[in-house]
């Protein structure tokens, strides 16, 4: 009977030292997933962090990018109403040249003329 007490107890030291071992191999493969969890996790938040980096330029970009085409519209519409403005000063300056030449050719005439009654004055005393 004793040996029977002895072998039942040696039989549950052997369960209990397998059981034991179990337990230490789960709470090991625990540990390693929990670990490539937080490597995970980590992973996930550089990225979220980097995305959310990336639209907040993409969005000062965006910005940047409508106030240079306000900008370049603005532009436009001066550099349009400059070219009118010399376009018309242009007009104004050929109608002026005419009019010198008008004048020029008129008062070369007139000299003329004036030549003319000078000596046509002389020619009378």
């Amino acid at each position: 009977m004793e040996f029977l007490k002895n072998k039942v107890v040696i039989i549950l030291g052997a369960c209990c030292i397998v059981l034991l071992l179990v337990a230490v191999q789960s709470c090991v493969q625990g540990n390693k997933y929990l670990k490539v969890k937080q490597k995970e996790e980590i992973k996930r938040y550089d990225a979220e962090k980097a995305l959310n980096d990336v639209s907040q330029e993409k969005a000062s970009l965006e910005a940047a990018l409508r106030k240079a085409e306000a900008a370049l519209a603005e532009e436009r519409a001066a550099l349009e109403t400059t070219k009118k403005t010399l376009l018309q000063e242009q007009l104004v300056n050929k109608s002026l040249k005419a009019e010198i030449d008008k004048l020029r050719k008129l008062n070369s005439a007139l000299e003329n003329d004036l030549k003319d009654a000078m000596i046509s004055g002389k020619a009378k005393k």
